[in-house]
């Protein structure tokens, strides 16, 4: 039985844990050899290992690591798809009271981060002449603002401009580019930091309408789908699988509804 990304080189960023893992599990499975690229090489090594994939080392702030990985993809025929997803986050803080040195943290790996990603992937698939699908892992912070995260909010919202005049240059080339924007999704960057430590999924599962939050494999389907052959009129836009957060609060709404 075929598979969605069946002949197709597809590489990922921030590949070892949460949602990258998840995609890049999924990819493989889907028929893509993977080039998987994270800064954790113990523990991305053992799952390109264990899936087939290609590992490398990838500081996503590195032009050099950058360059390292587009001569790993010329040496497997060519860049099909890319998925930006490393990120990070930081405790929330008033913008009164964010050091610079934490607000640049943020913006150099989320933001620069998925610009270098961006160069790159054009680089690449330009320098293959096939058409692709690059998918930039954005939040629905990136659509939304939310108080005490300005770096996290800022760089999200860059992405997703980015994704935009990234899809207006290298349309006529036949390479597409999106923007996913997922809501709370059960990664580490929202499990509690060490035990004992304070868990937000159960409040922010009670903030959705569906109840629940997303799980990494849900956000892996639909960039799946972006870096399949399914999608290809689609470009330069933001798809949103957030289980319904930004259609506003429901906390006791039609509650009566659930026992129908």
């Amino acid at each position: 039985m075929s598979g969605r990304l069946d002949g197709k080189v597809a590489l990922i960023t921030g590949a070892a844990q949460g949602q990258g893992e998840a995609e890049a599990r999924l990819f493989a499975a889907e028929g893509a050899h993977v080039v998987l690229g994270d800064v954790n090489d113990e523990v991305g090594g053992k799952l390109a290992a264990e899936i087939g994939g290609t590992w490398i080392h990838l500081d996503v702030t590195s032009e050099d690591d950058w360059a390292a990985a587009e001569s790993v993809v010329a040496g497997l025929g060519g860049l099909d798809a890319l998925v930006s997803n490393a990120g990070i986050a930081r405790p929330p803080l008033p913008i009164a009271n964010t050091p610079l040195d934490a607000y640049r943290q943020v913006i150099d790996v989320n933001q620069i981060g998925t610009f270098l990603a961006l160069r790159s992937g054009i680089r690449a698939m330009t320098a293959g002449g096939r058409p692709g699908s690059i998918v930039l892992i954005s939040s629905v912070n990136g659509i939304q603002g939310a108080a005490g995260i300005a770096s996290y909010v800022s760089s999200k919202f860059a992405i997703r401009g980015l994704a935009k005049v990234a899809a207006l240059e290298v349309g006529p080339s036949g390479i597409r580019v999106n923007s996913v924007h997922p809501g709370p999704i059960d990664t580490p960057m929202i499990q509690p930091a060490e035990p004992g430590g304070w868990d937000m999924r159960p409040a922010l599962a009670q903030m959705m309408p569906l109840r629940r939050i997303g799980q990494p494999a849900d956000v892996a389907e639909l960039v799946c789908w972006l870096a399949s052959d399914a999608s290809s009129f689609c470009t330069g836009s933001e798809f949103v699988i957030d289980g319904g957060y930004l259609a506003g609060p429901s906390h006791g709404v039609h509650t009566e509804y659930a026992d129908s």
